[in-house]
């Protein structure tokens, strides 16, 4: 049929959808994302599996698994930080092994393996560097956020040429890094300003064994656990040239040592306003601090040895979790009052929790019995469970904007 043939009505209405309907087809057919379900990261999180070494993306609101992402390699101690925008999760496995997973796309974006032991890692102020702690080779290294490729490599050396483990290792304000090392019973400032080129401002002598260490929500204070020695290594960020000093020097001097079933973790060190709580190495207390003095004002029995100590983000309530034989049992200090004011059981071998942003709910793992549990912190009530093989670490995407974390 000739266009001279057909109406001009008929002519208008095929001009009209040739011009309107082609494209919209045409942005159907080739965009195949079109349909799925936008998706933000504000409420997702990450629970390990230690075994068969995975992953599951979990979405905090909703309580539930969206996915879960294999072969990961050792997760026997993994820790994860998230990226500026919280949309990677960047896993330290202790095989050595560093994965950037897509939390949006449930995939892993790139993995590689960079030492032969690694114990955990930060994430710079900017967002744009990735720190790694080794035993393995004893040292840093530090990786571009954006393809994983090695920007700075800082060996722990002391002594003769010696290489230290290296523990507590935390972002710091001002581009900075600090970690201590094991070994050597030193702590180091990296200012990784200029990240090909890092500056390390070295403090020695600061006691035997530092193990782990915590940094204060302000950014203020970086305080080292001591193993071999008593008490705490505190060095102030605002007066590095005072230098290390030591707190709780005289802390359980009397008391009878007791075997350490599992070391704490210091990252889970809970401070609440102007106290800090801490566990006591192989002892059954928390211990309080006033960060104003530096002085112990009280140590609060507890029913084993404390792993982690943990804030719910108001400050009102003290979580607490503990070492084998006692790892079924979670206790909840008040910190008004100062003492215990609930006992929970979860499962067994409870390793990990972590408060839901605004801290209405926390989340246990229980690994022996392939259980994460969901609690309401308000009345300490169970709300949920999910499924998980072997669970340990818990991390939400809320970490992406906490320093020492």
């Amino acid at each position: 049929m000739k266009e001279s043939e057909i109406s001009p009505l008929t002519q208008r209405i095929i001009k009209y959808y040739m011009k309107h309907l082609i494209p919209l087809l045409s942005l159907l057919l080739f965009s195949p994302g079109i349909f799925a379900e936008l998706l933000g990261t504000g409420d997702l999180g990450v629970v390990i599996e230690r075994e068969p070494a995975a992953i599951q993306i979990v979405n905090t609101t909703y309580k539930n698994a969206l996915s879960r992402i294999s072969d990961l390699g050792d997760l026997s101690h993994a820790s994860v930080v998230f990226s500026r925008d919280a949309r990677y999760a960047f896993i330290f496995g202790r095989d050595g092994g560093l994965t950037k997973i897509d939390l949006l796309e449930n995939k892993v974006a790139k993995r590689i393996i960079q030492a032969g032991n690694s114990i955990g890692g930060a994430i710079s102020q900017d967002g744009r560097l990735i720190a790694v702690s080794n035993y393995t080779p004893g040292g840093v290294k530090v990786f571009s956020t954006e393809t994983l490729e090695l920007i700075a490599d800082i060996p722990a050396l002391y002594g003769d040429q010696q290489l230290s483990k290296v523990v507590g290792l935390v972002d710091a304000p001002n581009q900075k890094f600090i970690f201590s090392l094991f070994d050597a019973g030193e702590i180091w400032v990296a200012d990784l300003k200029e990240p090909a080129r890092p500056q390390i401002q070295k403090f020695k002598n600061i006691g035997k064994q530092p193990y782990d260490a915590l940094l204060s929500p302000d950014g203020r204070y970086y305080i080292a656990g001591l193993f071999g020695d008593r008490g705490l290594a505190l060095l102030d960020l605002w007066s590095p040239e005072q230098g290390v000093k030591r707190i709780l020097p005289d802390y359980g001097k009397n008391d009878e040592k007791m075997p350490v079933y599992k070391m704490p973790h210091l990252e889970g060190w809970a401070m609440a306003g102007n106290l800090m709580f801490v566990p006591a190495v192989g002892q059954h207390e928390v211990l309080v601090v006033n960060q104003n003095t530096w002085q112990l004002i009280k140590r609060i029995p507890v029913i084993g040895q404390p792993v982690f100590v943990m804030a719910r983000p108001d400050g009102r309530h003290i979580w607490v979790n503990f070492a084998f034989p006692d790892n079924a049992q979670v206790q909840i200090i008040d910190t008004k009052n100062l003492q215990i004011i609930q006992s929970l059981t979860p499962g067994k071998a409870v390793l990990h929790m972590e408060f839901t942003p605004r801290g209405e709910h926390v989340w246990v793992s229980a690994r022996d019995d392939n259980q994460v549990i969901v609690y309401d912190t308000s009345s300490f009530k169970e709300i949920a469970r999910l499924p998980a093989n072997k669970p340990s670490g818990i991390f939400f995407s809320s970490r992406a904007h906490k320093m020492g974390l």
